[in-house]
């Protein structure tokens, strides 16, 4: 078994700090055209309100696909990775620390699966057919760099290190809004806006919708927006269009009573800030306020020591994520009041053999996940090219048989 880079990924500190740098001073004029505002959130009739509402959650640091979705059928997984392995669903250990069955040949992790202190986990979903999970899928593009590998991602061109705009921005620049009077079209909800959205017209970063405040004066936020107002009623274009589209959208956010909303379906919403952002996402969703993408960031996948797939600190994440997920697809998803698909993705997999450290270092192939009304779930999509050493990539890796992009 060969031993790879053991160490933290210091590749990664310093990319979340230039992520969080890049684009992070979000001036007036981010939202270039002036909609007639409505003093209520009710855009619904659109003709083009059919249209699914798309939510892009990126799972940064290298997401291990082979612990999220495990290929339990295959006793060369437990050959190489004998100490961080998912035990299997007829494995003679606890319920609580075995592999949940999908289809005979994969299966989800305890911690995704539902069987941990009575949460509710992706099988739901999965069951119902709203969720397909999509395996060896992944980028082309052979680097091992978080921060080229998200870039090439993101912007849907892998090795282009010459276009600007996101895949998901470039889908809402080329499309007609789905309601004309919508005061935003897509939230990052971030503090700066993701790469996936760049190029997106009426688009703002917003890190807690239902806290987003205008620091200007003193005062609530009626009388922060009459000085904004009284600041640039005389102003020359764009600056007066611009401030007034932050007033509309200040008073958009603040109609809807985020801290009260109660979800459908049972659904609980876990603590933490992708559940909170994906709660906001589903409020600002059923008051139909015109919004049509979202992006949403989930860190702490660079697992490179001590991974910890069942009960240490990637179970955590994974359980998380399941919950979260799960929580959004009963409030959401399953009653079929709205045309939602949200597709989950990382830069690149792990090595498919474990490291010295118990860990798993940046790999290649990845699974992503799919959750929605207008989606063929309840399967695990795969041209699956095993994990024989002859059929790893580049000796190590699992193999990329789908491209990302056919998937977006």
């Amino acid at each position: 078994m060969k031993k790879l880079n053991t160490t933290g990924c210091q590749e990664y500190n310093e990319m979340k700090r230039r992520t969080f740098m890049k684009g992070g001073a979000v001036s007036l004029s981010t939202l270039m055209t002036a909609p007639a505002w409505l003093p209520r959130v009710a855009f619904a009739g659109s003709e083009n309100s059919n249209r699914d509402i798309i939510i892009s959650v990126y799972l940064r640091g290298g997401a291990d696909g082979l612990t999220l979705c495990t290929p339990y059928a295959e006793d060369r997984y437990y050959e190489l990775r004998p100490s961080i392995n998912v035990p299997r669903p007829d494995a003679n250990v606890p319920v609580t620390e075995k592999g949940v069955d999908l289809d005979g040949f994969f299966m989800l992790p305890p911690a995704m699966g539902g069987v941990i202190d009575g949460t509710v986990g992706l099988l739901p979903a999965f069951q119902a057919g709203d969720l397909c999970i999509v395996h060896a899928c992944g980028s082309h593009d052979d680097t091992r760099s978080h921060f080229d590998a998200q870039y090439f991602m993101e912007i849907g061109e892998p090795g282009n290190g010459n276009l600007d705009t996101g895949w998901l921005g470039r889908h809402l620049l080329d499309s007609a809004p789905m309601d004309p009077q919508a005061v935003l079209r897509s939230i990052g909800i971030n503090h700066a806006l993701q790469q996936t959205l760049i190029g997106a017209p009426q688009t703002l970063p917003i890190p807690n919708p239902a806290n987003f405040s205008l620091s200007l004066g003193g005062g609530n936020l009626e009388a922060r927006l009459v000085t904004l107002e009284a600041l640039y009623a005389n102003a020359m274009e764009p600056l007066k269009t611009s401030a007034e589209n932050t007033h509309a959208v200040f008073s958009l956010l603040d109609s809807i009573d985020f801290n009260n909303y109660t979800p459908e379906g049972g659904a609980v919403y876990p603590a933490g800030g992708f559940s909170r952002g994906m709660e906001a996402a589903a409020a600002l969703i059923k008051a139909e306020a015109g919004i049509e993408a979202f992006a949403l960031d989930v860190g702490g996948w660079d697992t490179h020591v001590d991974q910890g797939s069942v009960g240490g600190d990637m179970a955590g994440n994974m359980q998380g994520l399941a919950e979260t997920l799960a929580a959004f697809h009963a409030d959401v998803i399953a009653s079929g009041d709205h045309n939602v698909t949200l597709v989950v993705m990382s830069e690149f997999g792990r090595v498919a053999w474990q490291n010295g450290s118990g860990g798993t270092d940046h790999g290649h192939g990845n699974c992503m996940f799919v959750m929605g009304n207008n989606i063929n779930g309840g399967q695990v999509l795969t041209q699956w090219p095993g994990l024989d050493e002859v059929d790893l990539y580049e000796g190590q890796d699992l193999a990329v048989t789908i491209d990302f992009r056919d998937i977006l």
